[in-house]
């Protein structure tokens, strides 16, 4: 079976290696667009079209399920990319993890881009699962891209401006972007003592392993990770190896 993820740029790593612990015999077909990265500033019809066209490719590559590991995609095109490829293949959004950090913490603040923070769906996940929680949310401008292209003190500089706008009282930092995890020991230098951080990169892996066991087919493969760019077969982008290695690229190791 092979699971296609897509997304931007990295945010995809942190789901891709909870699948590749959990399911180290799946097929790993990882869509990435450097071209046409980051998705967040893009207008809302541009970045449906080309999360849509890139899951179609993903089913001519042969995939059986897609994970969409990146909230602006998720956001923006999930309903759109489900009806394309038809109800016979599973498609995985990602939801931050407001829920389960409310459940835990009185107050917390919303790491997310400014697309993800601005819109009607964070707006309706806080009034829907919040509950009492006090909620704020925290534009991160620029640290998806500076993740990206591996520039170490962009990222410094982005998440020092976000801690310094994050209000002194929270007791939890929901990260609402997946390319946040990859720099999560940089963010938890930035925030106070005791803050805890949430993010869904392990619940979607989860949910998507439900899924395939959900089609009633053998999910066994090689264990194989293909990667194409922009449509193109590709590698993994250089800057990768910045971001814990140990915990995230090594889990690809097969």
């Amino acid at each position: 079976m092979i699971v296609a993820l897509i997304d931007s740029g990295l945010g995809m790593l942190p789901t891709a290696a909870w699948l590749r612990q959990s399911r180290p015999e799946v097929d790993l077909l990882l869509l990435l667009d450097p071209e046409g990265a980051p998705w967040g500033p893009k207008p809302e019809d541009w970045v449906v079209e080309r999360v849509v066209s890139t899951a179609q490719q993903a089913i001519e590559l042969g995939a059986e399920v897609i994970v969409l590991p990146c909230n602006t995609a998720s956001v923006t095109a999930l309903d759109e990319v489900r009806a394309a490829v038809g109800d016979g293949v599973p498609v995985i959004g990602t939801v931050p993890a407001i829920k389960p950090a409310a459940a835990q913490c009185n107050s917390i603040a919303v790491w997310a881009t400014a697309a993800t923070t601005a819109s009607r769906y964070q707006a309706d996940l806080i009034a829907r699962f919040a509950g009492d929680a006090k909620v704020v949310g925290v534009a991160c401008h620029g640290l998806a891209d500076a993740i990206d292209r591996g520039d170490l003190p962009a990222i410094s500089e982005s998440i020092a401006d976000a801690a310094a706008r994050t209000p002194a009282d929270v007791e939890g930092v929901v990260l609402g972007c997946t390319h946040y995890p990859l720099v999560i020991d940089a963010i938890v230098a930035a925030l106070p003592a005791g803050v805890r951080l949430f993010d869904s990169a392990q619940a979607v892996a989860a949910q998507t392993v439900r899924k395939m066991e959900g089609l009633g087919r053998p999910t066994a493969g090689t264990g194989s990770v293909a990667v194409r760019n922009s449509g193109k077969p590709g590698e993994l982008p250089s800057s990768a190896a910045a971001f814990a290695p140990g915990r995230l690229l090594g889990a690809f190791a097969h």
